[in-house]
């Protein structure tokens, strides 16, 4: 069985050189690289961060001035007859983004860039609101009714703007399902994973992979996969609806109580991370420019504004104004990194082991152990130390399933783009599976395939450089729209608004 992983890790090999090429260009070419501080930004971070800046500027700061109508929305108990209340698309879409990323992709960039990093991922956060603005208003008005639901997103307005041509529809979809079946398999990794840490502590033992507790899971964890996903969006919602506050309650309390078990390191946080993200140590490169693309880069693929990956959310929502969602999506991007990977980032940096007299063990630790060392750090010699550990990889579990009934689902809303037939949309559901079972396997076979997670990265990268451009396309809509709503206070809207056809919110406002 490890020969036969091993041969599949082999044989994607070309992919991890690949996804690097993409993530990295320009910066792989000497004569970019030698540019003072510009030479450390790849064009991916160029191209999201400067979007952000620009429909930040050209909504009036909306992330700022509609911020609380955003809350308001989300606190509305509304229960709708077609498509999904504001606050379960909300909901559905948090279970895509407050996922793994939040504690590794934190725990990795202030390893790799230090505490500075963290100041960075907030900068990137702030403009990324108002690029997850921009393509979830698209999504609004660009989706389709379908029966009681409805469908919206990436392929569903990349199709109506690149000219209501068919293939355009189609292609997207593909490659939007391409990218979410390359994520699964780390995320039934890290499910199973998670899990048997759990047991351990539980049992203050270790559990062998193949033992009767591994096997167990791993058949209970398919079948409650297939279950949910086959009970179409409705079925995940309500997973979603009630797993997601838990996992962020859960995870916010927790690390509140390593706060408050460790008020002098509070200060010491702040001076560490204001003050690493403009004079970084040479211990981390030295450079200003690396601190600022590890924050940047971690920052951006937490949230996944830009990415197109969270519209299908954003498109499902029943609402009055296609604005409104894209002020609940802005809350969204919020919540994720400026609350969640905060919240990380005070565990990593409070702990101090990234520089202390342990940090040469500390950095060779995968960065679980690595964040979990870190949370044990600030419980030393106390009974609280397996409860803490417990309470993270119980949130690291959930943040890892959601995200993974999550991708199963948003797949298919793609696939109903390129054919609603029952036997298509179920044969993507059956593929999911078949794909979070081999990384579940690969859980079990104790084998971290590291080429096969680099192609997620690789889609990461694929649907960027396919969906910014879109939004540019779209952006005098959303310009238009949100000028709609600010003067008429989210009145009736139609195509005349825009000047284009929007066929949903033609037929419900005529």
């Amino acid at each position: 069985m490890e020969q036969f992983f091993s041969a599949i890790n082999n044989v994607f090999d070309f992919v991890t050189p690949v996804s690097d090429f993409f993530w990295d260009f320009p910066t792989n070419f000497s004569w970019y690289a030698d540019l003072p501080i510009l030479g450390n930004f790849s064009l991916a971070i160029i191209l999201l961060v400067g979007s952000g800046i620009f429909f930040t500027l050209k909504t009036g700061f909306i992330q700022i001035t509609h911020f609380g109508t955003g809350i308001r929305l989300l606190t509305q108990q509304k229960k709708e007859k077609i498509g999904l209340s504001s606050l379960t698309a909300f909901l559905l879409s948090s279970a895509m983004r407050v996922g793994p990323g939040n504690i590794l992709g934190v725990t990795g960039a202030i390893a790799a860039g230090g505490p500075g990093a963290l100041f960075w991922m907030w900068i990137s956060a702030f403009f990324g609101m108002a690029t997850a603005y921009t393509e979830a208003v698209l999504s609004q008005i660009f989706k389709k009714r379908k029966e009681d639901e409805f469908v919206g997103g990436l392929p569903f307005y990349g199709k109506k703007l690149l000219g209501d041509k068919a293939w355009a529809g189609v292609f997207l979809s593909v490659m939007f399902i391409v990218y979410s079946m390359c994520c699964l398999p780390a995320q039934g990794f890290n499910v199973v994973s998670s899990i048997g840490q759990m047991g351990e502590i539980l049992t203050g033992g270790s559990i062998d992979t193949a033992s009767l507790f591994y096997i167990a899971t791993a058949v209970l964890l398919i079948i409650l996969t297939a279950y949910i996903a086959f009970g179409g969006i409705k079925k995940v919602t309500k997973v979603t609806d009630a797993t997601v506050p838990v996992m962020a309650v859960v995870y916010i309390l927790t690390v509140l109580v390593l706060i408050v078990m460790n008020p002098g390191r509070l200060a010491y946080f702040f001076r560490a991370v204001f003050g690493g993200a403009f004079t970084p140590q040479a211990v981390f490169g030295g450079a200003f420019g690396t601190v600022l693309a590890q924050g940047i880069k971690r920052g951006l693929m937490s949230n996944e504004a830009g990415q197109g990956t969270i519209t299908m959310a954003a498109g499902a929502a029943s609402t009055q104004h296609p604005c409104e969602q894209g002020f609940v999506q802005a809350v969204g991007v919020f919540l994720d990194t400026i609350v969640i990977c905060t919240l990380t980032g005070f565990v990593v940096v409070m702990a101090h082991l990234w520089d202390g007299a342990e940090s040469e063990a500390w950095l060779a630790m995968d960065r679980l152990p690595k964040f979990l060392a870190s949370a044990q750090e600030l419980t030393p010699g106390t009974a609280m130390n397996a409860v803490i550990a417990f309470l993270i990889c119980f949130c690291f579990c959930l943040f890892a399933f959601t995200c993974l009934i999550g991708m199963i689902s948003f797949a298919e809303i793609a696939a109903n783009r390129i054919s609603s037939k029952k036997t298509f949309v179920n044969a993507i559901r059956c593929l999911g599976i078949c794909i979070t079972a081999f990384g579940i396997a690969c859980s079990m076979a104790g084998l971290d395939l590291g080429n096969l997670w680099a192609i997620s990265d690789l889609g990461n990268i694929l649907i960027v450089f396919a969906n910014v451009p879109l939004l540019y396309l779209g952006a005098g809509y959303v310009f238009r729209a949100t000028q709609h709503y600010k003067k008429s206070g989210g009145g009736k809207f139609n195509s005349d608004i825009i000047n284009a056809p929007c066929e949903y919110w033609d037929e419900k406002n005529r």
